[in-house]
């Protein structure tokens, strides 16, 4: 059963949630504060997060950051009132998806059950082997990407991008192409979540120019395969 830590510190949210969740097969755990949260994380044995960006000792913006320095864990936001600021900020901090207070625990679940099914995706056993590119390497069996001889590291989503990208190489793929892909067709799509990642992407992989983006039609990796 995936376990689900939920960082809110609304005490009334986490146990009807919780029980909620049981029904979907998900365990939720919530914790009050983001020091609490963060060393359960640090115990291991969780398979996503959901964080408030309204918290105490710091915000939810700031704990997804640190979150990030150290683990892909796929993250979901909780942004106030659907701002659309929250969840670009959200997005470029890494969050894989946001959902807007007040929100239906049904529609939680499903953003949760994407996130997961997108991470399931890549796992070794549905996605083996190596591509190779010139000067990227990018390791499916243990989501590791070098570039220019370098280890890279990246958040999930921006894993997952670059690797569709790169197994349809040479392929212009639109952004609800990618969306689609990426989080699911039950997901709502939000175009400007893919320039977000694809520009956190192009900094990662600096200096080395491998994305291109196409006017009105969207991105491709435009780099020589390597045979091998």
């Amino acid at each position: 059963m995936p376990r689900i830590l939920l960082i809110d510190d609304d005490e009334q949210l986490g146990p009807p949630l919780a029980a909620y969740f049981q029904r979907f097969e998900l365990e939720l755990v919530q914790a009050l504060r983001p020091s609490a949260g963060l060393e359960l994380l640090g115990q291991g044995g969780f398979d996503a997060a959901i964080l408030d960006v309204m918290l105490p000792e710091m915000d939810g913006f700031e704990l997804c950051r640190t979150i990030r320095r150290g683990s892909d864990l796929p993250i979901v936001m909780l942004t106030a009132r659907g701002e659309v600021m929250d969840r670009v900020v959200g997005l470029e901090l890494g969050a894989d998806d946001y959902l807007p207070k007040p929100f239906e625990p049904r529609e939680l679940v499903a953003r949760l059950q994407t996130v997961l099914r997108r991470r399931r995706a890549s796992s070794p056993a549905e996605a083996p082997g190596l591509l190779e590119f010139e000067g990227l390497r990018i390791d499916a069996a243990r989501r590791s990407v070098q570039c220019l001889g370098r280890d890279v590291e990246l958040t999930g989503t921006e894993f997952e991008l670059l690797h569709l990208l790169a197994r349809e190489s040479g392929r212009v793929l639109s952004r609800d192409d990618i969306l689609n892909q990426l989080r699911g067709h039950e997901a709502e799509l939000y175009t400007r979540a893919v320039d977000i990642v694809v520009s956190r992407l192009r900094k990662k992989l600096e200096p080395l120019d491998c994305i291109k983006t196409l006017r009105n039609a969207g991105y491709s990796l435009a780099l020589r395969r390597v045979a091998g």
